[in-house]
């Protein structure tokens, strides 16, 4: 008998109609001879609402109330689902975080998960129930409620399948699987069947939105095998896994579009020893995560510092840079909104040599010009200009044949 982790999100449970479509979905993998746990969000917009009650009374609530309101979603969810199943004839107990005993620290709004007490969850499966769990939440070791922060859920159950040593973890959203790029901008856009922790997490953090960053991490530490599928159509969905489970690597896996950067740069700064922690350190205290950097070659004992930070950080970045920029000497600092970043992914890059020169030449093909590069052993990104964004897409997708079959690497 395998034991298998299903979590749904707001849209999958927006409804009662939508909870009973995942009754009959999580009764028919317990028919079919498994072991199910279910991890589910607060009803779609839920959350957003119980922001809007607490900031109705105070605009900026203690972390600590606001965490014992904003759990209260997943508690109803966990309850309707419950009832439902019963309606389908499967025997369900539903849990909060707290019962589960996810025991997380005490960074309310964003706390982590430390240690889970799997037992009473392991008896009820072994009794032959359908264990439901609320995401999103867990209990400090003082017994404060706590939440992991947006997209919890998917956390809590890639942490609740490693804890069960789980034989996979399924993640029910909107989307049917990993596309090599989104089909809204390359219709040709194909599933992936599969896809490596590496490459998803590249893809994650340049801009795909199918899975939260932590929950990847976790599987990966964990070696969880996670599926993406489709809460309202059947298929196989998208594993990712390890990559010794996967035969034969594609070249390049996707590429991805990340549209919240913004571009800054401090012009003339004295090139001396200790500038770029002078500049990024103030920033990083700020608590503004840095991206692309790049330092030019010096001239005349003067040399240009660019990065990138995210869009929301823009203005906040060039104010706290034109005050060091005085303090250094450097001639000013301009920045600019109106770029993206292109990424390609891809394991098969560690073995092939000439992607990047592939890259550079089709988009150059297409009069697109390249303002930074960045390259990890399984990605290339680059900055360019807004307002080619969906093109450079559509070209190095086709560029890279991913609208066929994968090619090996």
């Amino acid at each position: 008998m395998k034991t298998i982790v299903q979590k749904f999100g707001g849209t999958s449970v927006g409804d009662p109609d939508r909870i009973a479509n995942v009754a009959r979905r999580v009764a028919q993998t317990v028919r079919d001879g498994n072991q199910v746990v279910v991890v589910v969000s607060a009803m779609s917009g839920e959350t957003d609402r119980l922001l809007g009650l607490a900031r109705a009374f105070n605009a900026q609530p203690r972390g600590r109330e606001l965490d014992v309101l904003l759990s209260t979603g997943e508690q109803v969810t966990i309850a309707l689902l419950s009832m439902a199943l019963e309606v389908e004839g499967i025997d369900a107990v539903s849990y909060t975080g707290g019962q589960v005993q996810i025991l997380t620290d005490s960074a309310f709004n964003k706390a982590r998960i430390l240690a889970i007490d799997e037992e009473a969850v392991r008896q009820d499966l072994d009794a032959g129930k359908v264990v439901v769990i609320a995401g999103f939440q867990g209990v400090d070791e003082a017994g404060n409620i706590t939440t992991l922060g947006r997209g919890g859920s998917d956390t809590t159950a890639v942490a609740m399948a490693a804890a069960l040593k789980a034989d996979e973890c399924q993640i029910y959203t909107d989307v049917d699987g990993v596309y090599t790029t989104d089909p809204r901008i390359v219709p040709e856009a194909r599933r992936l069947d599969r896809i490596t922790y590496e490459e998803m997490l590249e893809m994650a953090s340049l801009g795909a939105k199918v899975l939260q960053i932590r929950s990847v991490e976790f599987a990966s530490k964990y070696l969880v095998n996670l599926r993406v599928l489709s809460s309202f159509a059947d298929g196989g969905g998208t594993l990712i896994t390890t990559e010794e489970n996967i035969m034969e690597q594609a070249l390049i896996s996707g590429v991805t579009l990340n549209r919240d950067e913004a571009q800054v740069m401090v012009l003339g700064v004295p090139d001396r020893p200790g500038i770029a922690s002078g500049l990024l350190g103030p920033v990083a205290d700020a608590n503004i995560e840095v991206d692309m950097i790049v330092q030019n070659s010096s001239a005349d004992g003067a040399t240009d510092f660019t990065f990138t930070v995210h869009r929301n950080e823009f203005d906040r970045t060039l104010e706290i840079l034109k005050a060091l920029s005085e303090e250094m000497g450097a001639r000013g600092v301009q920045g600019d909104k109106r770029i993206v970043k292109v990424s390609i992914v891809g394991v098969g890059m560690r073995s092939h040599a000439g992607i990047a020169s592939q890259m550079f030449r089709a988009l150059a093909a297409e009069n697109i010009n390249i303002r930074m590069i960045s390259t990890s052993e399984i990605k290339i990104s680059v900055v360019i200009d807004e307002k080619y964004a969906e093109l450079a897409v559509r070209t190095l997708h086709a560029a890279f044949g991913l609208e066929n079959s994968p090619q090996s690497a």
